[in-house]
């Protein structure tokens, strides 16, 4: 049986695979190794994810995450998974590369994710050939959650939101400025923290303000990581993600405005890992 993981740093989905058939579909929180400590990680899948796997059968696990872009950064991941599956080969991916695989398939194409960070990637169909560099939530991730929330804040402390949406806002943070500051600065995983207010943003993409903040945090994204790309002007740009997903009309319209090719916007990758590997598996599937 075979195991495979899309994880971002809010949310990680697992599939269990037995040949061309999936077993079982089990969910469990994110884990970035830059954020959560190996005894984090196992603690969490000892309690949610081993209870629901035969992990003595298990003998291939493939995750993908965010994070994970050095063999130091993959070992955190990987160690707790060899101890609690100790029959599996484990593969440790960036998350970026299961963007590419299942967006891409086996086609030339950039892709992208957007979800609590954000991040990119040139791909031939077989590899990732180029990546603008990801420099995390405190200098980079563009057009992700935890930007949207960062820009939404600051607007919000430096005066610039509209009277209504600063009501709103305040209405959901009780604690004002200790609040956020603490939740910044003080806890494990800030990022996650700060992409949480996408979701208020979300539920406001017909209001004009939200609709210019949103744009503009995408447009961002695309003039520092997308165009860069060498054939970003023709290639298909595919995104995966919550945040691409969730806010897909003003992406597209800011791709739009750019000029870009709009390829596939998927929630979750998942499915389309899990059929890519099953493709691979099958004599027929290259």
């Amino acid at each position: 049986m075979m195991l495979i993981a899309d994880s971002g740093s809010t949310k990680t989905d697992w599939v269990l695979v037995d040949g061309a058939r999936k077993v079982r579909e089990v969910p469990t929180q994110g884990f970035n190794p830059n954020y959560h400590s190996e005894e984090t990680i196992t603690r969490a899948l000892t309690q949610d994810l081993v209870p629901h796997v035969p992990a003595q059968a298990i003998t291939e696990i493939w995750y993908y995450g965010s994070g994970c872009w050095d063999p130091e950064r993959k070992e955190v991941i990987a160690r707790p998974l060899r101890r609690l599956f100790p029959n599996a080969t484990v593969h440790i991916e960036h998350d970026l590369l299961g963007a590419a695989r299942a967006t891409c398939g086996h086609e030339p194409g950039i892709a992208c994710i957007l979800g609590t960070g954000s991040n990119s990637c040139l791909y031939d169909g077989t590899r990732e050939v180029d990546n603008v560099t990801n420099l995390g939530f405190l200098l980079g991730d563009e057009g992700s959650g935890s930007h949207l929330g960062k820009e939404l804040l600051r607007c919000w402390y430096y005066r610039e939101l509209p009277p209504h949406l600063a009501e709103e806002l305040e209405a959901m943070v009780p604690g004002g400025r200790k609040e956020v500051l603490d939740q910044i600065y003080r806890v494990e995983a800030p990022a996650v923290y700060l992409a949480s207010f996408a979701r208020f943003l979300g539920m406001r993409q017909q209001d004009p303000f939200v609709r210019t903040l949103v744009i503009r945090c995408f447009d961002e994204f695309l003039v520092r990581h997308v165009c860069k790309y060498e054939g970003h002007d023709h290639l298909p740009v595919h995104f995966v993600g919550s945040v691409a997903w969730h806010f897909r009309e003003l992406l597209q319209a800011a791709l739009g405005a750019k000029g870009l090719k709009l390829g596939v916007i998927d929630r979750k990758p998942i499915e389309r890992l899990v059929h890519f590997h099953q493709q691979i598996q099958s004599p027929s599937g290259m």
